[in-house]
């Protein structure tokens, strides 16, 4: 938090000394011997706001490169069901919302997407079932219970703070989502988890089978608000299929339905229900930003490729 406050603090002076060690700030080459005394420095000149925002703030990220992720589970999805409607919970600024406007490249697997200002990246092990079309999604909705507007430059400036400024792509990317989110919109709701979701999946499935996402997110619930967010699903998909898309650190969240849960490496799992019954399935390892996937085959095969949890 207080490295955030620090760099929210440059953003708004790239001017100052400190910004000339910071990857993402400086043109050309960052500085690389010791900057503590340039961080002293700016901590005394600027203590007041440093605690204002320490005492105000949270972990606010929202990552894009995790759409490389969700679109080939997407196309899982979109072969076998059909149009989709895509609810991202935890979405903050609502960023991957736009993931059917991103161009990726998939290595090996091929280009997707129409060539743009956001270029993701991923490398691939295993038979990833990368889609030859973007997946049709005929809705994408986010909720938040804080979100970030796209419009407030502030909000705008707590968030590419949060990202690491030694990983510059990622920061510079971050920049661009926001510009397009600026341009076409985004849809996002204010609203819990638990108690938001059931609705915003009514109606969502007017339109489409209704798909949530999430990263990151439930790691930062308790034990109880995740198992009553699972509870949830349960009794949503009592009256309708659905199906849930999650990265997270299994041995994190043990509460939630993966197949290894004493794993320390991001997973990617999807959860289906159908017909009331839930199965859960740990797709494969990947890099918690998605820059690769590693396609779990032989972990399905291992459990039956239909474990229900």
């Amino acid at each position: 938090m207080l490295f955030a406050c620090v760099h929210h603090l440059l953003l708004d002076e790239p001017e100052h000394p400190l910004a000339a060690w910071y990857p993402n700030l400086v043109v050309g080459t960052p500085r690389t011997d010791d900057p503590a005394p340039a961080l002293r420095q700016l901590c005394a000149e600027r203590r007041d706001e440093l605690a204002a925002l320490l005492a105000t703030r949270r972990t606010q990220t929202n990552e894009v490169g995790r759409s490389a992720l969700f679109v080939p589970v997407f196309g899982l999805l979109a072969d076998e069901i059909g149009p989709l409607a895509h609810l991202d919970v935890g979405t903050s600024a609502g960023l991957t919302l736009l993931l059917d406007r991103f161009h990726y490249t998939y290595e090996p697997g091929g280009t997707l997407g129409t060539p743009g200002p956001i270029r993701l990246t991923c490398g691939t092990r295993g038979a990833v079932p990368i889609p030859t079309e973007m997946p049709d999604a005929a809705a994408h909705v986010g909720l938040d219970e804080a979100p970030i507007d796209v419009g407030d430059d502030d909000a705008v400036r707590w968030l590419q703070a949060c990202v690491w400024p030694d990983q510059a792509d990622r920061f510079h990317r971050l920049r661009a989502a926001v510009d397009l989110a600026r341009s076409v919109g985004v849809d996002v709701r204010r609203g819990d988890a638990v108690t938001t979701t059931p609705h915003l999946v009514d109606e969502l499935a007017a339109v489409g089978h209704p798909v949530l996402t999430s990263s990151f997110v439930l790691t930062y619930l308790t034990s109880g608000a995740r198992r009553a967010f699972l509870a949830v699903l349960d009794d949503l998909a009592a009256e309708r299929d659905l199906t849930w898309v999650f990265v997270e650190i299994p041995a994190a969240v043990p509460e939630l339905p993966v197949l290894d849960a004493a794993s320390d490496q991001t997973a990617l799992v999807i959860v289906r229900w159908r017909s009331g019954q839930r199965r859960a399935q740990h797709l494969a390892e990947v890099h918690p930003h998605g820059y690769w996937i590693h396609w779990n085959r032989q972990e399905i095969a291992r459990q039956g490729g239909a474990g229900l949890v």
